[in-house]
């Protein structure tokens, strides 16, 4: 059992990945409805490699992980547990989504791997200290 003694700086670690994970599933959703309404081909070319992408499965997984992204961050805001769990598992999935997509933007997609590390850290290791939080 957590007290107020047993709390540190990295329950505010734990609202920051909470939001973060609120933030990233609001721009998720808008790029999946984008993806949805917009054109149905996107193109990439990359080092005279060219990438063809389906822009409709592409909106789909966006939309659905944008939603389960914002309801994850919700419920760890309000300290349940279940959501560490399911948060460490969508920011795991983010990451290796990125590396996916380093070939074409790598900058962005080293940035969202880092930020993903970092969440992963902070619910794994001072993730009981949100739940006191809260």
């Amino acid at each position: 059992m957590s007290t107020a003694t047993d709390r540190t700086g990295w329950a505010g670690w734990g609202v920051f990945a909470a939001v973060i994970l609120i933030v990233s599933g609001v721009f998720s959703g808008l790029q999946g409805l984008v993806a949805l309404i917009g054109p149905d081909a996107y193109f990439a070319v990359v080092n005279g490699s060219l990438f063809l992408f389906d822009v409709q499965g592409w909106g789909w997984w966006s939309l659905i992980i944008g939603v389960l992204l914002l309801l994850t961050g919700l419920a760890l805001l309000a300290g349940q547990t279940w959501a560490r769990v399911v948060a460490i598992i969508l920011a795991v999935l983010s990451a290796v989504g990125q590396l996916m997509l380093i070939s074409v933007q790598p900058w962005w997609a080293l940035a969202i791997i880092a930020v993903d590390v970092l969440v992963i850290y902070a619910l794994t290791v001072h993730g009981r200290e949100l739940k006191a939080e809260a």
